[in-house]
């Protein structure tokens, strides 16, 4: 408590600081910080934030769908290393989906099947996804389309090149620093503030775009905005019609926004599911699209999305991060404080993690995501 106390009287402190000089968006945004903090009693973000934060509820799917379990559901225990991950880090659910039946399913700290929780930068994928189905359905021509045709303020210089694919590869050159840690930076104040879509706008493309990786959340909202724009409707409409009532899901999803006055999604974040409804993402793309015999998303974008878009950064495409662990090939899903839906194709296996925390990055990822996908690994090979 004496820790926040002394972080508040920091922001009091800065707040009349920058009042002297009559700024009045960062004496807006400070008052925000300060409201937030005194509100959720700490100053980093954590999975309940959804129970602080302004949401709009989007309702289950009309015709939801079970998971098969699988025969030899929770037959097998769980490894030392394994359970000694849950502990150090937090984990919350954890599920292994193998031949698309529920094979491996805890949960822990009081959460169920049911529960909701954050998945904070996994909405980056599913926010792709939504691009690839607009592309589908004709609101755009492909993923060339200039973000300068439909936002306002993009039409000179390096943003006149800017691409709805540029956005969804993280290659858009916008001025941004993606850090988790300062709370008077640019991504805390896009999760804080009540002015998401100005803030976006405000910052410049400073770089030629489409050119190289650099993972910036800008990016995912600047592409749910173009994409709204395309369709002339929300991004969470889009969602709900495209994906969540043909996927199944089960329980209803709360996506946090910017306030009551704008209404605008926190797209890049924030999307509160649990770990059975995050599942299905993983496996529409596991499928290239189809879905109980349908084709809910094109194949050749799905095709695209899990291949890299960069030579030189081999852990990126569209949406989707990349990779290979003990040469098994895997694509993902990821979020802030260990927030995973790991794709392994050649072994039709689907492992999700959702918890409080992480470890360190190591070769542009946590280290916990590799020993979550190796210890999974291990406890299939023991059921063979």
């Amino acid at each position: 408590m004496k820790k926040l106390k002394s972080k508040i009287a920091l922001i009091v402190a800065l707040l009349l600081i920058f009042g002297g000089f009559n700024l009045s968006s960062e004496i807006i945004y400070f008052s925000e910080l300060i409201g937030t903090v005194y509100k959720i009693q700490r100053t980093e973000a954590d999975i309940t934030d959804y129970k602080y934060f302004e949401n709009i509820e989007i309702a289950k799917s009309s015709v939801p769908q079970k998971w098969p379990i699988h025969k030899s559901y929770n037959k097998i225990p769980q490894t030392e290393k394994l359970k000694n991950l849950h502990e150090e880090f937090g984990t919350v659910a954890f599920l292994i989906i193998k031949n698309d039946s529920i094979w491996h399913e805890k949960y822990f700290s009081g959460y169920n099947k049911n529960s909701h929780s954050n998945s904070f930068s996994m909405a980056k994928s599913i926010v792709s996804a939504a691009m690839g189905k607009a592309i589908e359905k004709g609101f755009f021509k492909s993923i060339n389309d200039k973000v300068r045709d439909y936002i306002s303020g993009y039409n000179n210089g390096f943003a006149s090149e800017l691409t709805i694919g540029d956005l969804s590869s993280m290659s858009s050159g916008m001025n941004w620093n993606e850090s988790y840690t300062n709370i008077f930076g640019v991504t805390a104040r896009s999760y804080i503030t009540s002015e998401l879509n100005e803030l976006i706008k405000s910052r410049k493309i400073i770089e030629p775009p489409g050119k190289s990786f650099k993972y910036y959340s800008s990016n995912t909202q600047l592409l749910s905005m173009t994409i709204e724009k395309a369709t002339n409707r929300n991004i969470s409409g889009l969602v709900k019609e495209w994906f969540i009532d043909p996927l199944g899901f089960e329980n209803n999803i709360f996506w946090q926004i910017d306030g009551k006055k704008n209404n605008s999604i926190k797209a890049y974040c924030c999307f509160n599911s649990n770990a059975r409804d995050f599942a299905r993402f993983g496996k529409l793309y596991k499928d290239f699209g189809k879905w109980n015999g349908n084709q809910i998303l094109d194949s050749t974008f799905i095709a695209r999305s899990i291949k890299p878009r960069f030579e030189k950064s081999s852990e990126y495409g569209y949406g989707f991060w990349l990779g290979e662990i003990n040469k098994n090939r895997f694509f993902a899903m990821r979020g802030i404080l260990g927030q995973y839906v790991i794709v392994v194709p050649e072994k039709n296996t689907i492992i999700v993690r959702l918890g409080e925390r992480n470890n360190e990055k190591d070769n542009n990822r946590p280290k916990d995501f590799d020993s979550y996908f190796i210890e999974s690994l291990n406890m299939l090979e023991k059921s063979n």
